[in-house]
């Protein structure tokens, strides 16, 4: 018997789910599945990882609804390619389903898959779900992705239509009809016979966040030391077990500057896929050259939120134990281990990469570059946030700080790493002398 596969990646839902629906709608019987990425999994610097824990539970959650509707959901522990291999020899696949991701291993991988499929004479069909628009959908005038947020948000809203935001009927479909039974399917793995431990962190539901919350977001998102400063949704934009369109559904109706927000994360998707190099590289070429000092002592102490700056030490300290760090603290710390300490913002992205509950390649590369002034769309290399000021413009009550750093205030609280003065001068005649260098 023909099958069709749909594979889960970045979309653990069976709501409002673009590729499942069109596989659900395709004729044939449907199997859900889910990869163990050993090309990610085994990268990870612990064998306790939350985000680990979460995709897990999620897999199992839709493999106990998955055999409710009267079907089965496999997962598999490996490579993509050596799976699909496999799958194929053990059933007669006809396609698989899927949705677009646009990082540049998973470009890579899923044009290897294709070739492996078409090999065996099987389709693969990949679709829109992360975002509204993507890859050259949004273009500028010039034909170029354009390297100004504003007239980008401006052409998004202009372009948007209703139905853009209509949810896909993929939960309407998914029934005993449309799914496939397999008696003889392999047990999925479990997080032991995959070398892991379970880690478990605080997650909001995966359901959208209160309509009061959402309508005061413009007043506390920059506050980090309140209760409900944000959303909290990141990590389920991250996973898919929510759907970008029913959060942009609610901030439209609610408070456009959450909608913005959502906005940025479509254009640094957009970016990257055009640009992937960036994963790794300045995307400036004039400040690939910057002498970064680098210094490994000082680059632990921001890690361990010792620098000396309060706003900079209690984001990094809630980041170390809770793998979440509010909007505001991101930016004081990030600003300050690149222009303070003069340290590669690809050792800060790595490290919020193997630290962060919602980590997003893009939405990650994209905002370490804005801070840096080395990316498509960037901050001026030349500004440099002074940590002081936005503690005092942000967590004036010390609510945030009295909280992550409680010696702050006492002679147990570490002296700065560096005066902001000089550091200030020092990263501007940094910066500016490899700019200069490289326009020579």
């Amino acid at each position: 018997m023909k099958i069709v596969i749909f594979w889960h990646r970045r979309d653990l839902r069976q709501h409002d789910n673009a590729g499942l629906a069109a596989a659900l709608q395709s004729g044939l019987p449907v199997v859900p599945l889910f990869i163990y990425d050993r090309e990610i999994l085994d990268l990870l610097p612990s064998r306790k990882d939350a985000r680990v824990t979460f995709i897990y539970d999620q897999v199992e959650r839709l493999g106990g609804l998955t055999a409710q509707a009267g079907g089965t959901f496999l997962a598999y522990y490996g490579r993509p390619e050596e799976v699909f291999a496999q799958l194929a020899q053990r059933y007669e696949v006809a396609a698989v389903y899927t949705n677009e991701d646009y990082e540049p291993y998973a470009a890579e991988r899923d044009a290897a898959i294709a070739q492996v499929l078409h090999g065996r004479g099987a389709e693969f069909h990949a679709f829109k779900d992360q975002v509204i628009f993507a890859k050259d959908e949004l273009l500028g005038k010039s034909g170029k992705p354009s390297k100004v947020f504003g007239a980008y948000s401006k052409a998004w809203l202009n372009a948007l239509r209703d139905e853009q935001l209509e949810p896909y009927p993929s939960r309407e479909f998914f029934r005993a009809e449309n799914l496939l039974p397999l008696p003889d399917a392999p047990a999925r793995p479990t997080l032991a016979e995959m070398g892991f431990e379970r880690y478990e962190q605080f997650v909001p539901a995966a359901e959208l966040p209160a309509a009061a919350l959402v309508e005061n977001y413009h007043n506390t998102r920059d506050q980090p030391g309140l209760v409900n400063s944000s959303t909290r949704r990141s990590v389920h934009l991250r996973f898919g077990t929510l759907s970008v369109r029913e959060l942009m559904r609610q901030a439209r109706e609610l408070n456009p500057k959450l909608l913005g927000e959502l906005i940025w994360r479509d254009y640094f998707m957009m970016l990257l896929w055009h640009f992937p190099f960036t994963a790794s590289e300045s995307y400036d070429p004039r400040l690939r050259q910057v002498p970064y000092r680098n210094n490994e002592d000082e680059f632990n102490a921001w890690c361990e939120g010792r620098t000396g700056y309060p706003l900079v030490d209690a984001g990094m300290r809630e980041l170390n134990q809770t793998g979440y760090m509010p909007n505001r603290a991101r930016i004081a710390a990030a600003g300050f281990l690149v222009k303070h300490l003069l340290i590669d913002w690809r050792w800060g992205d790595g490290y919020f990469a193997d630290k962060l509950l919602d980590y997003d390649m893009a939405n990650n590369v994209g905002n370490w570059q804005w801070m840096a002034g080395t990316g498509a769309v960037a901050a001026p290399w030349f500004r440099v946030y002074s940590p002081q000021n936005q503690l005092e413009a942000y967590d004036p009550q010390l609510a945030y700080v009295k909280k992550w750093v409680p010696e702050f205030g006492t002679t147990r609280y570490v002296k700065p790493l560096v005066d902001h003065k000089f550091a200030r001068q020092r990263a501007i005649d940094t910066f500016r002398a490899a700019y200069r260098a490289a326009g020579e």
